[in-house]
C-alpha cells in the first residue's frame, strides 16, 4: 500500500470518475486504475462499485477511503512541521470565498500577502456558500471566507471581524429622510435583493423578517449574483437595497450621501475563516489570517452593539 495508492481512491471518490480522477492526479486513467486494481488485491476487498454510473464506493470502500483521507493528512503534517522549524510559510493555499466579500477584501490584501510570502502559492475561487462547504468536504479547498455561523458540526470557523449591513436608497425614497434606520423600516417588498443561492439575501430577509411573506414582491423581479448591480438599480432606478459596508470604500460623496447606516444595536455579517475540523496548513492559514486582520477597519473587530444575522432564512 503507497500514499500514491490512496490518493488515486481518494480523487476517484471525489470526482466519482477514473478519468477525470487521472487527469486530476496527472496520470493516464490506465496507471490509476492500474494502481487501484493492485491496492484491491492487496487488501481482499472491492473498494469502487464500477458497474455504477457515477462510480461510487462499496460499503467498506467507504470507511477505506475515509481512513485514506485521515492517512494522507497526517501525511501533509510532516512538510508542516518542516515549515515551522525552517520558520518558512510555504506551500499550496485553496480559498474559496463568497462573490459578496471577495471583491472588497481580496484586493486590500493580496499584493502584501504574496510580497510577505513568496514561497505560498495561493489560489482563489469565488463560490456561494454551500459549494464552498461541499468543496472543503471534499478537500479541494484548504479554507473558505464565509459569513457565519454555519452550524457545521463538521467544520472549524475563526470568527475575524463583524460587518455592518447599510442601506443605501434613492433620494426619492423615504428612506433618504431618515437619519437612522430601524429593522421594522425595510419592507421586503420595495428593496433591491440577490437572487436565490446568496447567503446575503437571505441575511437581508433575516433583516425584515417582520415584514417578509412569499411572494410579496414589486411587479420586476431583478435576479443578480453582483452587489455593484444593486448599487446601480437604486442609482438609475430609485428604491433602495442593503449592503455588506467594505463595498462602501470606492463610493463618491454623492453616494455616500445616499448610505444610511442602523440604529443600535446594527444588524452585521460575522465573517470568518472556515475549515474542515481536521485541516492541516495551520501556519499557511494562520499567516492569511493575520494578512485579512491587518486590513480590516478595527471597528470591524469589535462584536458590541452588533446583531450577528444568521445566513439561513429565519422562520
Amino acid at each position: 500500500m503507497t500514499t500514491v495508492q490512496l490518493e488515486y481512491i481518494v480523487a476517484v471518490d471525489t470526482y466519482r470518475s477514473f478519468v477525470i480522477a487521472a487527469e486530476k492526479c496527472f496520470v493516464t486513467q490506465p496507471t490509476l486504475s492500474m494502481q487501484i486494481q493492485k491496492l484491491e488485491d492487496e487488501l481482499g476487498v472491492k473498494i469502487f462499485d464500477r458497474s455504477k454510473l457515477p462510480v461510487i464506493p462499496t460499503e467498506i470502500g467507504v470507511e477505506i477511503v475515509g481512513q485514506a483521507r485521515i492517512i494522507l493528512k497526517e501525511n501533509g503534517k510532516i512538510k508542516e512541521i518542516i515549515g515551522e522549524h525552517k520558520k518558512e510559510v510555504q506551500g499550496n493555499l485553496r480559498v474559496g470565498i463568497i462573490p459578496t466579500l471577495a471583491p472588497y477584501l481580496l484586493p486590500r490584501i493580496l499584493t502584501g500577502f504574496m510580497k510577505k510570502y513568496p514561497k505560498v502559492k495561493l489560489e482563489i475561487w469565488e463560490y456561494p456558500t454551500e459549494q464552498i462547504i461541499q468543496q472543503l468536504k471534499l478537500e479541494q479547498l484548504d479554507c473558505g471566507l464565509l459569513a457565519t455561523p454555519l452550524h457545521n458540526p463538521n467544520l472549524e470557523e475563526q470568527p475575524l471581524f463583524y460587518e455592518s449591513f447599510v442601506v443605501y436608497a434613492a433620494k426619492t425614497n423615504s428612506l433618504f429622510e431618515k437619519k437612522y434606520i430601524k429593522p421594522e423600516d425595510i419592507d421586503v417588498r420595495e428593496v433591491w435583493l440577490l437572487n436565490e443561492g446568496h447567503c446575503m439575501r437571505n441575511q437581508v430577509l433575516n433583516i425584515c423578517r417582520d415584514k417578509f411573506t412569499m411572494g410579496e414582491y414589486k411587479n420586476l423581479e431583478y435576479n443578480t449574483g453582483s452587489v455593484e448591480t444593486l448599487k446601480r438599480m437604486v442609482d438609475l432606478n430609485a428604491g433602495y437595497t442593503i449592503l455588506p459596508e467594505l463595498s462602501l470604500q470606492e463610493m463618491s460623496a454623492r453616494q455616500m450621501n445616499m448610505v444610511r447606516y442602523f440604529k443600535s444595536p446594527e444588524p452585521v455579517r460575522e465573517i470568518s475563516i472556515v475549515t474542515h475540523r481536521f485541516f492541516i496548513k495551520q501556519a499557511l492559514i494562520a499567516a492569511f489570517k493575520k494578512e485579512i486582520l491587518a486590513h480590516v477597519p478595527e471597528k470591524m473587530k469589535v462584536q458590541k452593539s452588533k446583531k450577528i444575522i444568521d445566513i439561513t432564512v429565519e422562520k
